[in-house]
């Protein structure tokens, strides 16, 4: 049996306003429809990222949604040009991309939206 549908991705917020001006202004991601409750977007490769308004965002303490990059260095630059700070997470040796090398040789490097979730960019080996 195959599941049938597409995958659409979720992530939390307290406010659209401020979601729009990170996932929109500061990320690139186009958006391709907003209501009172959510706003959809493009999160890249076609795959719908879904901004869902809640009232609260717990800190989930691990990566909610993340996009595989070709180039991590060069992404991570791009991404910093635009104010955004990445993780770097004590006890884990990340280089100066503030990525952090998996045994397979995946590197990943973390950030924050403005609601606290964790996101990430990884490049595989």
């Amino acid at each position: 049996m195959t599941f049938p549908g597409e995958l659409v991705a979720f992530v939390p917020s307290t406010d659209l306003d401020v979601s729009a001006m990170f996932y929109v202004d500061t990320l690139g991601l186009t958006l391709r429809e907003r209501t009172p409750f959510a706003l959809v977007l493009d999160g890249g490769g076609g795959a719908p990222l879904r901004v869902t308004l809640v009232q609260s965002v717990p800190d989930a303490g691990y990566t909610v949604l993340g996009w595989r990059s070709a180039d991590l260095d060069a992404a991570v630059d791009d991404l910093r040009s635009r104010g955004i700070e990445f993780v770097d997470y004590k006890g884990m040796d990340q280089d100066a991309s503030s990525a952090w090398t998996a045994p397979d040789g995946t590197r990943i490097a973390w950030f924050r939206d403005p609601h606290g979730n964790v996101l990430s960019l990884h490049q595989p080996a």
